[in-house]
């Protein structure tokens, strides 16, 4: 049997090369406010006091809610069977108008990706997600796992996002970077979505990340501690 009649047609060198292209830029994934939108998952009320270092959590949400803001970025929010749970900490963003603007969305299953969300970013038209929030090893995996499935680059900031228990935290990241979502920081993030100095709200985001490093973040100071 000849090979031509089992493959009948053959990708061109240029059409190799294009999809090479393509996988690596995938495989990169780079960030742009233009085809970016962030997801803060669950981080409720009655959840604040029970998750590991919950409050650095809150406080990165604040920091990346406001470089939304600023970087006109548009940001979703979920929250998990609000009855028991309560609403979404305000501490999560700077103005407390903006939580009030921010689409919040009611949910019961574990994944953000209800029916209802599904469509709302669809109209967004991202490509990219930035996603931080709790439990990294219930909602906030499962909505990087469903979002991978459907062929987009999922970023995860690994200092705002955590579980009741460390080890469900730890091995979630692991989890998902082995999946093929991209484990980053705030500041890595945030800094990548600017590009350059030249970056014309560049002292605005500037001056937001010189203010949230004055915040304890407890996952830096178990880095530092562990050095010591």
């Amino acid at each position: 049997i000849m090979m031509d009649s089992l493959c009948p047609y053959r990708l061109s060198s240029t059409e190799m090369a294009s999809s090479a292209a393509n996988v690596a830029k995938r495989m990169v994934g780079k960030l742009s406010p233009e085809s970016t939108a962030m997801l803060l998952c669950d981080i409720q009320q009655r959840f604040r006091p029970l998750i590991f270092r919950g409050e650095t959590v809150v406080k990165t949400a604040q920091y990346m809610t406001s470089v939304a803001k600023a970087l006109n970025i548009p940001v979703v929010a979920t929250q998990q069977y609000t009855k028991v749970f309560g609403p979404t900490v305000e501490e999560c963003f700077a103005d407390p108008e903006d939580l009030k603007s921010t689409p919040i969305f009611e949910k019961k299953l574990f994944s953000m990706m209800t029916d209802e969300v599904s469509e709302h970013i669809e109209k967004l038209n991202k490509s990219s997600f930035i996603l931080f929030g709790i439990e990294a090893h219930v909602c906030l995996q499962q909505t990087a796992l469903d979002l991978l499935e459907r062929g987009h680059d999922v970023h995860i900031i690994v200092d705002g996002v955590s579980s009741q228990q460390p080890i469900d935290r730890e091995i979630a990241l692991q989890r998902l970077g082995q999946a093929g979502a991209y484990l980053t920081t705030a500041q890595s993030a945030v800094f990548m979505l600017m590009r350059s100095a030249d970056h014309e709200n560049f002292k605005a985001v500037s001056k937001l990340t010189v203010e949230h490093m004055k915040l304890p973040n407890e996952f830096n100071d178990a880095l530092k501690d562990d050095k010591s």
